[in-house]
């Protein structure tokens, strides 16, 4: 309806006023914090995250790292088994890699033959195409053979033979032993009869000489050699050279510590192994030297409890003078041919010195040594043997490994 006096574009106009009014305030107070005139056209209408460059960060050294990861490591001193890894060097493999149980092929095809028995026959009725290898009892003979006979570093190795108590077969002992490691080496071993007095080794051995220490102390300046040397010394069929003592009775001390210190220079010259018969006791003169010189030390004791004391009181006096090193490498030659043996137990005896030294061996009663004349060692029984052997072993393990 049209109000009186007003045209229809005024009414109209006034009607849509409070609707402009209310449209330019919205306007004003949406714009009204802008200070600079926006241009349309130019506006991104892109997402703005488009716009943003991401940039992932670099961990610090991360070239250094990857170098380090790809790259293998080179290292300076050559090993076997770091090789076998995959691991580089700077230096080329030494020669001295090449060894023997590396390059040897032991697998059944190259295994030595069967040595005897069933497993030898089979060996030969295959064609050698059946290879069984040796039977225990061979491969423990064997493993005690390359055991006396491991070589040895440095100069002569000295062992004395001793005890505090006489008639406990310490040159039996002397003699077995000097055998046993004669018959499995290749160098040569020596045994010397230092007892001051008297002593019986050179009857232990087919006698082929009749010169003693005190002929080797007399002639010393002159000897130009082995074959000088060995003009003076009894060798057995064994191998073992085994030089007298004197048996002048009318010397007081056929053998001192000086004539000692001459023997054993000249032993030294041309042996690896010198085995010394002590005396009896240990406080004479020539124990000093030759406990001096020593790298290892067989106690010899008997199966009587007197002399089972009397060999655990060497080991003590041993110690209390500075050689407690020389006891705890020793071995005691426990030899239960002795007296009073059948009353004994001989297991508490071996218990005792088991505490005290590296290890016991039992020396078995033989008819053929307590005859008390020359041995041969293969008549001796299968046990006596294999005792000596033993005892052959003990003694070149704790030359090789002193404790």
């Amino acid at each position: 309806m049209a109000i009186w006096g007003k045209k229809p574009e005024d009414e109209q106009a006034d009607f849509l006023a409070p609707r402009k009014a209310a449209e330019a305030n919205e306007v004003e107070r949406t714009h009204s914090l802008a200070e600079v005139a926006v241009d349309a056209g130019a506006v991104d209408t892109t997402p703005s995250t488009s716009s943003i460059e991401v940039v992932s960060e670099e961990p610090r050294f991360s070239r250094e790292l990857d170098k380090i990861d790809t790259e293998p490591v080179v290292r300076a001193n050559y090993s076997r088994r770091d090789s076998l890894r995959g691991e580089m060097f700077s230096q080329p493999e030494p020669a001295a890699m090449l060894t023997a149980d590396r390059l040897i092929d032991v697998s059944a095809r190259n295994r030595p033959s069967p040595e005897a028995g069933w497993r030898r026959f089979v060996y030969f009725l295959s064609l050698k195409n059946i290879n069984l290898g040796d039977s225990p009892k061979i491969r423990e003979r064997k493993a005690i053979d390359a055991r006396i006979g491991a070589a040895l570093e440095g100069g002569a190795k000295f062992v004395p033979i001793l005890t505090r108590k006489g008639g406990v077969g310490k040159t039996t002992v002397s003699t077995l032993l000097g055998m046993a490691l004669s018959l499995s080496r290749e160098d040569r071993i020596i045994a010397i009869d230092a007892n001051p007095d008297r002593g019986t080794l050179a009857e232990r051995v087919s006698k082929s000489t009749r010169f003693t220490v005190r002929d080797v102390v007399n002639r010393a300046a002159a000897v130009d050699g082995f074959t000088d040397f060995s003009t003076m010394v009894s060798r057995d069929v064994s191998r073992l050279d085994v030089l007298a003592s004197d048996s002048d009775p009318m010397l007081s001390e056929a053998f001192d510590e000086g004539d000692y210190n001459v023997v054993a220079d000249m032993a030294a010259r041309y042996y690896s192994i010198v085995l010394t018969d002590c005396g009896t006791g240990i406080v004479h003169s020539v124990m000093r030297p030759t406990l001096q010189r020593a790298n290892g030390l067989v106690i010899v004791s008997g199966g009587s409890v007197d002399e089972a004391r009397l060999a655990s009181e060497t080991l003590t006096w041993l110690e209390a003078n500075g050689y407690g090193d020389l006891v705890r490498n020793s071995v005691v030659a426990l030899n239960t041919a002795t007296q009073g043996t059948n009353l004994v137990k001989l297991d508490e005896i071996e218990q005792h010195f088991q505490t005290r030294v590296r290890h016991v061996v039992r020396i078995p009663y033989d008819p053929a040594l307590a005859a008390g004349s020359v041995i041969k060692f293969d008549q001796l029984k299968k046990g006596t043997r294999d005792a000596a052997r033993e005892l052959a072993a003990l003694v070149v393990d704790g030359l090789n490994n002193p404790i």
